[in-house]
């Protein structure tokens, strides 16, 4: 492992490392030790600690990974900028598609570092994140614009807005729900939910579940799955 210039060093960048594996967490604290100016002042195992490591350690970064135990972790990521919107975040993920990298993004990240990545590169993400900008890993900066990543929603490429209940059928259909399901959460008849999925289906042109599936994550209403 080649030794990092002193020029590039961070200063006083406190950081809180979550990961759901102990050994993986080990190893990338081993690497972090390594960077002057990098203070590991927590660790978290799961979701629920990392909220609690921030309030109690005010880190200025967390770097997290994308997925834990098998599932896409947005949301909470999403939950840490709500409730301590000073901390930035730095995703660690073995995706390189779009979907994965706009969702990250819209969910409060400040940077997205492949796992591939070397340490010198992880070092560099440290320092433009803890500077306050945005950071976009190396090899996907050649086809991917940290701007455009980081924009808002796209609006729905369609003629017609889809109505806020259309909406709600369709984040609720990318979600895997049911029609008895998505009419109790909704507090509809099943027969009203299939009326305004019907209607959805038509608005946009797509008549199969899969195909409204990849749609609303396409748009920004419901993310990748892990």
């Amino acid at each position: 492992m080649s030794k990092i210039s002193g020029q590039q060093r961070t200063k006083g960048l406190r950081l809180l490392l979550i990961n759901d594996q102990a050994l993986v967490r080990a190893g990338i604290r081993s690497l972090l030790n390594q960077l002057p100016g990098v203070e590991v002042v927590a660790e978290a195992g799961d979701w629920q600690q990392a909220l609690e490591m921030v309030s109690c350690h005010k880190p200025d970064v967390a770097l997290l990974d994308i997925t834990q135990a098998g599932r896409n972790n947005i949301r909470t990521a999403q939950r840490l900028r709500k409730e301590h919107p000073g901390l930035r975040l730095i995703i660690l993920s073995s995706h390189e598609n779009e979907d994965y990298l706009r969702s990250a993004f819209r969910s409060g990240a400040s940077g997205y570092l492949l796992k591939k990545a070397a340490v010198e590169e992880l070092q560099e993400a440290l320092r433009v994140v803890g500077s306050g900008r945005f950071y976009l890993s190396r090899a996907l900066a050649r086809s991917f614009h940290v701007k455009e990543l980081t924009a808002g929603p796209r609006r729905l490429p369609v003629a017609g807005e889809l109505n806020s209940r259309q909406r709600e059928i369709l984040r609720l259909i990318a979600e895997s729900r049911t029609t008895k399901e998505i009419a109790v959460e909704l507090g509809l008849s099943a027969k009203t939910v299939e009326f305004h999925r019907a209607k959805l289906m038509k608005t946009l042109g797509i008549f199969d579940v899969p195909g409204l599936v990849r749609y609303a994550i396409k748009v920004g209403l419901a993310e990748p799955e892990a």
